[in-house]
């Protein structure tokens, strides 16, 4: 898992090494303004509620380029935070340094490492999508999350997010979206 040092909307700073502990961790690329994370917000909440109850540290971090979109930066991840009921710290990532160490691609976009930091699954909260049928059920992170949890490999296809590209500064994008190694 890549490292990082992000404050959260108040400022106060938090670092991947504050959760060394917990058997694993979840670290969700969010935004306030993106369709896809409003559509998933209250179940995402929830699963934060009842996962970190059981052990999981969750963080999620904003790397969305507040000039082009100023309802991203830190009074909108607050308002969203409260809104939503997140009980999670929500970091936001100013440089877009922390999105680029990840690979981050879009919002929602989740990565769940096991207690050594290995990436156990990279992918989708569930099928929903904004103006779908399905419901917002968290499926596909709750299996790899009980299976990260209990110890074991997270098994079955991980389907990749679906959401609102990250929206990079201009000419910050990283060389794996400009076509470079």
């Amino acid at each position: 898992m890549p490292s990082f040092r992000l404050p959260d909307f108040t400022g106060r700073l938090v670092s991947s090494g504050d959760f060394a502990k917990s058997p694993a961790m979840l670290v969700a690329f969010l935004c306030p303004h993106c369709p896809f994370v409003r559509h998933v917000r209250a179940g995402f909440a929830s699963f934060a509620r009842e996962y970190g109850g059981r052990g999981l540290a969750i963080v999620g971090i904003n790397s969305n380029d507040v000039d082009a979109f100023p309802q991203d930066d830190p009074a909108g991840m607050r308002r969203e935070a409260e809104a939503a009921g997140y009980t999670f710290p929500y970091l936001f990532d100013e440089t877009q340094q922390a999105a680029k160490d990840f690979h981050a691609a879009c919002t929602p976009d989740l990565f769940l490492f096991d207690g050594a930091r290995r990436l156990a699954y990279r992918g989708q909260f569930d099928d929903s999508r904004p103006r779908g049928t399905a419901p917002v059920t968290g499926r596909d992170i709750r299996e790899a999350a009980d299976a990260v949890l209990a110890g074991l490999p997270v098994t079955g296809q991980q389907r990749a997010s679906i959401g609102c590209n990250i929206k990079w500064k201009a000419g910050n994008e990283p060389g794996y979206f400009r076509g470079r190694p």
